[in-house]
């Protein structure tokens, strides 16, 4: 039975989440459809296009993404931070480039005063606004709604085009964020659609080698990855850009079906203080919602998250002590 979305949510245990949207029709999200012979390739931009500017209004930033031929793939993380630093007029600014919001609210941007009573649901307003701007429903909601709506209008048919409900995972600690951005930037090698990180279209990893390969900053719309930790640490993923990146080209190149895979030498000292060793590292980034559910990260977090949000029983214990040992 599916979960209410608060018991997947858990902003206490962690802001950093694994969202992922499959199609309910036969007909493809992108790709070629080899029963029509259609393509709906161009597809691909529409997801990468929404997700960018997502990412300039909603207080959630995209860490990575990986666009399928049937379903996508975003980690994402929350800053909430940010929204409740917002006041009403950034709040406004920035849910109106994607909702009417109400005659209130259009009132106060035009710069029409207000009335005592009508400044008390103004406020109300304002504070509902916020919220959803820094809640990963209201994020996918808003990408997914649009993609349907694009993809029904070009198909020139009506009804759903994404399952009722994106599947959600809770990341609960560092080693559990990057194994599953490896394991979204990996899905096009996974599925042979491409046999480079850096050929695999429409994705996050190839967004940020082409970056570094010309010698340009981080991808402004992908949250940065910031070096080892340290003290006065920026906002980011706290680890080497460089070392991300190599880790996650030579993890392709393990995925195939000739190779029983291994980890170079000179890429272990990242998944050490991942706490990781070659074979875990290899499991997660090839079977990582195999193994989880609602929820991944080592067992001490796993069992936090399980009380925050009142399961019962969370799946994917047996395999958090065995492959996430350290939190």
């Amino acid at each position: 039975m599916p979960q209410p979305r608060k018991s997947q949510i858990s902003l206490i245990d962690t802001p950093y989440y694994h969202c992922v949207s499959r199609c309910v029709r036969r007909s493809f999200l992108c790709g070629k459809d080899k029963y029509s012979g259609q393509s709906y390739e161009h597809r691909r931009g529409w997801v990468e296009e929404r997700l960018s500017f997502l990412s300039t209004v909603f207080a959630i930033d995209i860490c990575a993404y990986a666009v399928m031929t049937n379903h996508t793939h975003v980690v994402l993380c929350v800053d909430k931070a940010m929204a409740d630093s917002w006041d009403s007029d950034e709040v406004l600014r920035r849910y109106h480039k994607l909702h009417r919001g109400t005659l209130l609210t259009q009132k106060y941007m035009n710069g029409d005063t207000l009335s005592q009573g009508e400044l008390i649901t103004f406020d109300e307003t304002v504070e509902t606004y916020r919220l959803r701007l820094y809640d990963i429903s209201w994020f996918m909601r808003d990408l997914n709604e649009y993609i349907a709506r694009q993809a029904n209008k070009e198909d020139g048919c009506t009804g759903r085009f994404w399952e009722g409900r994106f599947k959600s995972q809770a990341l609960l600690d560092e080693s559990a964020v990057l194994a599953c951005m490896a394991y979204v930037d990996l899905n096009p090698i996974r599925a042979k659609m491409a046999k480079t990180p850096e050929t695999s279209k429409h994705t996050s990893i190839k967004k940020r080698i082409h970056a570094v390969k010309n010698q340009q900053s981080q991808p402004s719309v992908l949250m940065p990855f910031v070096g080892n930790p340290r003290g006065n640490m920026p906002r980011g993923i706290a680890y080497s850009l460089k070392d991300y990146c190599e880790l996650v080209d030579t993890t392709g190149r393990c995925i195939r079906d000739d190779k029983a895979g291994h980890i170079d030498n000179t890429l272990n000292p990242i998944l050490q203080r991942l706490g990781l060793d070659s074979a875990q590292w290899l499991t997660l980034t090839t079977e990582f919602e195999k193994h989880f559910c609602y929820a991944a990260g080592a067992e001490q977090m796993m069992n936090a998250f399980k009380r925050h949000t009142h399961h019962q029983r969370l799946r994917g214990m047996t395999k958090a002590k065995a492959l996430l040992k350290r939190a």
